[in-house]
């Protein structure tokens, strides 16, 4: 019995995987919730967020949640925080033209289509901006750049997603009975497990660009955090930079020749 029971509870059962990445869900939501207070901090906070769940997709699935949340949020400052500054500018702006068309009425129905039009295209932009954000070290046009080129990719993986953020937060808000247990769900796990559910999705869209796990972990600070391939200021390479790095190795190459 007791043999059971270590084996059950044993951090390589089945069991113990589940609860392990329940714990890092829940480490790196709580993170989340923390650094998003102050509001203007949402957006490096949300790229920390998605680079938690991306790191224990591409490595072993075994990492410190807090110290490698605090990793991401600190690279992404900066651009986090402009991005996020622009999304909230947009939104604010898009959100009077719908309400002045709406009111209007007649001819102006059509910029209220364009308007709603417009919203949907920034939403899924900004979807995809933070993922491509906690994966590649690029400018922040680059980044926006490549966040429409992976939403481009697949349309259908892009409306799947977008859906998959508006309908929790559809049900929250009309759901009033149930909205304190919701609010509870979103304070210990929902960001986090929405977060995990997005990677699991972009994780194959993103693989192809990232370099190799490291053949064996144990020899590596990558591999012992669990987020293999991470390197340089703990960040996978951009293709950009995976190429000069093979230029610079065949040029190495040639001289011995």
């Amino acid at each position: 019995m007791g043999q059971f029971l270590g084996s059950f509870l044993d951090n390589d059962s089945p069991f113990g995987q589940i609860m392990t990445r329940c714990g890092i869900i829940i480490g790196a939501n709580l993170m989340f919730v923390l650094f998003s207070m102050p509001l203007v901090t949402a957006g490096p906070a949300l790229a920390a967020l998605y680079y938690v769940m991306l790191s224990v997709l591409h490595g072993d699935g075994v990492l410190n949640p807090f110290t490698t949340f605090w990793k991401g949020f600190r690279t992404n400052l900066k651009q986090g925080i402009l991005s996020w500054l622009g999304i909230l500018l947009l939104a604010a702006i898009l959100s009077m033209d719908i309400s002045i068309c709406r009111q209007a009425g007649g001819v102006m129905r059509i910029f209220l289509y364009a308007s709603c039009a417009l919203a949907v295209f920034f939403l899924i932009l900004a979807i995809y901006l933070y993922p491509v954000m906690s994966v590649f070290s690029d400018t922040l046009p680059h980044l926006v750049r490549n966040a429409l080129f992976f939403a481009s990719r697949k349309p259908w993986k892009a409306i799947l997603l977008t859906v998959v953020h508006i309908l929790p937060i559809l049900i929250t808000v009309l759901d009033e009975r149930m909205r304190p247990l919701y609010g509870f769900l979103w304070i210990t796990c929902g960001f986090g497990a929405l977060a995990l559910l997005c990677s699991s999705f972009l994780i194959r869209e993103f693989e192809e660009f990232l370099p190799k796990p490291v053949a064996d972990p144990e020899k590596t600070e990558e591999g012992r955090e669990g987020a293999a391939a991470m390197t340089g200021a703990g960040r996978p390479i951009s293709p950009r930079e995976q190429r000069k790095r093979d230029k610079e190795i065949l040029e190495e190459m040639k001289k011995l020749q």
